[in-house]
């Protein structure tokens, strides 16, 4: 029998019994786009060179994870799948080459991965990594097959390095981040590293660097959104614009760091104005956080030329183009893309993790929802509704 979380958590997870085994255990598969996941018995099989096998213990539900389960983009389409990419838990066992950690550790994942030792992993200017950053095409393991299986056999695809929507799950060493002993307790929490909350606060501090006094625009109030402002109170921004068609996010959003509120649908002017009129010119820095081109054009319009700055972070379907004419960024207006909060996630994501437990970043109030990971469908069904930030699934 699988150990269960409570044994994972106490540190006591059988890993001597299950290393080098195929692990039965339950995880939710996707059989087609927009299907309810089916939570169905598996086989977890061991990890290869450069690969660990984790007990996962918490996973939250995504957007990324919604429009891939929805099949939104049909190259990307792979079924049956397993997805999630947002988990915290323990290793189980580990392959052939991995030193950087062992069995027992308690980890997080990361869909970007950090191999330390490629051109990008080498360059300060960024944090793509040539073989395991972030690609929403790749649906195997490097060596081209599966760790996935169901019980007759039957290989089932990986998602965006990770695959968490599952007991137990194997990713490359590259994209698991070992967390201090010392907060793992705090694991739940810091589950949220694994991207939103991270995606969020680097680009508020990594790809903007937003500085005290300075004006923010952040379009869109999920989880991304709000961690943007999360970030951007943590630096001393004095204003802090939230825009969402939801009015009923303010109450909550203005706990986690928004100033002002502007509905859209409530406006008789573009919002860009509005934005222009309150900061005396435009915004220092706007960030997009919903996928939305006129959005997008209503975040860049809404910074102050000569030095303002667009930060685009959510995931926009193909094939679509920038919604501004060339001759617009002699303004000295700038538009710039943030993957992961443009985190190193091995070597940078355990210092973060340390400001979070300092209180630097307020992680509890991004948990809306908690609930049995047989529940994983009603999670989504949150998420649809816009009733949820992060919906934390205990496994």
């Amino acid at each position: 029998m699988a150990p269960t979380s409570t044994d994972a958590a106490n540190g006591s997870n059988h890993s001597n019994e299950t290393k080098g085994k195929t692990i039965t255990c339950k995880a939710a598969v996707a059989y087609g786009p927009g299907e309810p996941l089916v939570v169905e018995e598996i086989h977890v099989h061991p990890p290869q060179k450069m690969e660990v096998r984790i007990k996962i213990l918490y996973t939250s539900i995504c957007h990324t994870d919604l429009s891939g389960w929805q099949g939104e983009s049909e190259p990307q389409r792979a079924f049956p799948r397993i997805f999630g990419h947002e988990a915290s838990g323990i290793v189980e066992s580990v392959g052939e080459g991995v030193s950087d950690m062992k069995e027992k550790d308690h980890v997080v994942v990361i869909f970007n991965g950090e191999c330390g030792e490629c051109v990008y992993c080498t360059c300060e200017k960024t944090n793509m990594c040539e073989r395991f950053g972030v690609n929403p095409m790749k649906k195997e393991m490097c060596d081209g097959t599966s760790r996935f299986s169901t019980k007759d056999g039957k290989a089932i695809f990986h998602f965006m390095n990770t695959s968490t929507f599952t007991e137990y799950t194997v990713v490359d060493s590259a994209c698991v981040v070992k967390i201090n002993p010392e907060y793992r307790l705090s694991l739940k929490n810091l589950t949220l590293l694994s991207c939103g909350v991270s995606t969020g606060i680097g680009a508020a501090w990594n790809t903007a660097n937003v500085h005290a006094g300075s004006s923010v625009a952040v379009f869109g109030l999920g989880a991304v959104g709000l961690a943007v402002a999360e970030g951007a109170r943590a630096r001393g921004a004095s204003k802090i614009i939230g825009v969402d068609i939801n009015s009923d996010k303010f109450i909550t959003a203005r706990d986690m760091g928004i100033t002002d509120f502007l509905n859209p649908t409530d406006e008789d002017r573009p919002i860009y104005e509005r934005i222009r009129e309150i900061t005396g010119g435009g915004a220092d820095y706007s960030f997009e956080c919903t996928g939305n081109l006129n959005v997008l054009r209503d975040a860049f319009l809404s910074v102050h030329e000569g030095w303002g700055l667009t930060v685009l972070l959510g995931i926009h379907a193909s094939p679509k183009l920038l919604p501004i004419h060339p001759m617009e960024l002699f303004d000295g207006r700038r538009i710039e893309g943030s993957v992961f909060g443009g985190f190193k996630g091995k070597s940078q994501l355990p210092n973060l993790a340390t400001e979070c437990m300092q209180g630097v970043i307020k992680l509890d109030n991004f948990i809306t929802h908690e609930l049995p990971f047989e529940e994983i469908n009603k999670a989504f069904d949150l998420l649809i509704a816009g009733k949820s930030l992060r919906c934390l699934l205990h496994l």
